[in-house]
């Protein structure tokens, strides 16, 4: 299969004016929470949900199981232990053992919880159900932190810090820098949801990676904001380019829980293939159009 391009909304996003949420469960502190601020999540110890998510990248098509269970730490911060599971694919694939037993913490409320994990303990084709899924709790998160609370609202956080997520085995080299453009779409009293539109757009200077000349030749109308490399058999599939999304994400304004989630992602790229890890001794580029498409609903 060919390279995947993910995003990752932080790579562990810090903040200044990140406060520290204290865990509160009650039903009537969620109903107070939800008439001043409509997207912040409210916890229950041992609250499970159930993800589906579905993915079509490269001609790739996917579906797979997310189970999250909510868990309180030492410092009484409140996070969701997710596994993956019941993986169905258009192509050969199968979830091996330590796939099964890798669990990824997130939260929507604490910082903390919102790092990259180890990528090395999965099989390279749950990267991007993974890193997606954090991208979607980065994303609420920082909708919080900016105090979106009506219908409208717009604000934007300027980031242009680089993400990875290279795996240091099959991609040594997968980085993008965004800036977030945000905006509280719409908030629906009756049904008790929220809609967010996060807009990942490339920042006036980006700040990634690019370890040879010729990745530094503009690819779209702005400077190149993506950069991936592929190792495979020796050779290396090197790829640059300018990376823009959409994110939708439904949610619940009673505890502020997701219920549901749409990615559209493309790329415009140069790619080469190199025969050293330099990129200096690369075939004729080839330029093309990628175009991701993740979604996420809750089901149980």
């Amino acid at each position: 299969m060919s390279s995947r391009f993910h995003h990752i909304a932080a790579s562990l996003i810090t903040f200044v004016f990140c406060t520290s949420l204290h865990p509160q469960s009650d039903d009537s502190a969620k109903a107070a929470q939800s008439a001043s601020s409509p997207l912040k999540r409210y916890y229950t110890p041992g609250e499970t949900m159930r993800y589906e998510m579905k993915g079509s990248n490269r001609g790739w098509e996917y579906q797979i199981q997310a189970d999250a269970t909510v868990k309180i730490d030492a410092q009484k911060l409140f996070f969701e232990e997710i596994g993956w599971s019941n993986l169905r694919s258009n192509a050969p694939m199968t979830l091996s053992p330590t796939s099964l037993e890798f669990r990824q913490d997130l939260s929507l409320t604490s910082p903390k919880y919102l790092s990259v994990p180890d990528l090395s303990k999965v099989q390279p084709f749950v990267i991007g159900p993974i890193t997606d899924l954090l991208t979607f709790y980065a994303d609420v998160f920082l909708a919080n932190n900016l105090a979106l609370t009506h219908a409208g609202q717009k604000a934007y956080f300027a980031r242009g810090t680089p993400n990875s997520w290279a795996d240091g085995q099959h991609v040594t080299l997968g980085q993008d820098s965004i800036d977030f453009d945000l905006t509280l779409e719409a908030l629906d009293q009756p049904s008790k949801t929220a809609t967010l539109l996060i807009r990942h757009v490339p920042p006036p200077h980006p700040q990634i990676t690019l370890p040879t000349e010729w990745m530094k030749v503009r690819v779209g109308k702005g400077e190149n904001n993506w950069v991936e490399v592929e190792k495979s058999d020796g050779k290396y599939l090197a790829q640059v380019g300018e990376e823009t999304f959409d994110v939708h994400i439904k949610l619940d304004t009673f505890d502020g829980k997701i219920l549901s989630a749409e990615l559209h992602n493309p790329v415009s790229f140069t790619a080469r293939t190199c025969q050293d890890a330099a990129l200096l001794n690369c075939d004729t580029a080839t330029a093309g159009t990628l175009v991701r498409d993740v979604t996420l609903h809750l089901v149980k």
